[in-house]
């Protein structure tokens, strides 16, 4: 039996009173996906497996603080998994470090999360890549490189040959092109 948002949603709430049952149940529910996030930016499974501990306590010390109405328990979690990741990937500038030897889309346990949960995610992807698909492609190129490799503004600079100035601008028009796409 699938793990339902619902479930994942009283879990953390009972998580933020102090009930460890229920925080290694939303652990073990959400940690593959969780670790699949970490894993794609700083590619290197033991620093993965470390900065995955050091999520998992910041959802403890943050659980109380979730709100259901702002976004999906999945979207607060892996927003804190990212970054967290993007923060060990800036204090450690190991990019070129390798993938362990296996696919990481045989991480993500599936059946954690419902059906419909399942279709909503991939029915969201997919207007997701049709509104990337709706930018030029060098700040596609960029927004990828910012927000799921973790690069920074610095090093965007470098790799397009532009000001720091210009890449937060071109980031910022193409995050708001993106919400009014979205319809957020």
């Amino acid at each position: 039996m699938g793990t339902s948002t619902r479930d994942l949603e009283q879990f953390l709430a009972r998580a933020a009173d102090g009930d460890m049952d229920a925080f290694g149940h939303l652990y073990h529910a959400t940690s593959a996906k969780l670790f699949g996030i970490v894993l794609r930016i700083l590619k290197n499974r033991a620093q993965s497996e470390d900065i995955l501990q050091e999520i998992y306590v910041r959802v403890w010390e943050h659980a109380g603080d979730f709100e259901p109405g702002r976004a999906s328990i999945i979207t607060w979690m892996a927003t804190i998994a990212r970054n967290r990741a993007i923060d060990a990937l800036r204090r450690d500038k190991r990019h070129d470090a390798v993938v362990d030897d296996f696919d990481i889309d045989q991480l993500a346990d599936h059946d954690d999360l419902s059906v419909a949960d399942d279709a909503e995610r991939n029915d969201d992807l997919r207007l997701l890549e049709i509104c990337l698909g709706g930018l030029d492609d060098d700040r596609r190129k960029m927004v990828r490189l910012a927000y799921l490799d973790g690069f920074s503004r610095a090093e965007l600079a470098e790799r397009f040959a532009q000001p720091v100035g210009t890449i937060k601008t071109w980031l910022h028009r193409s995050l708001k092109q993106l919400k009014e796409c979205l319809g957020s």
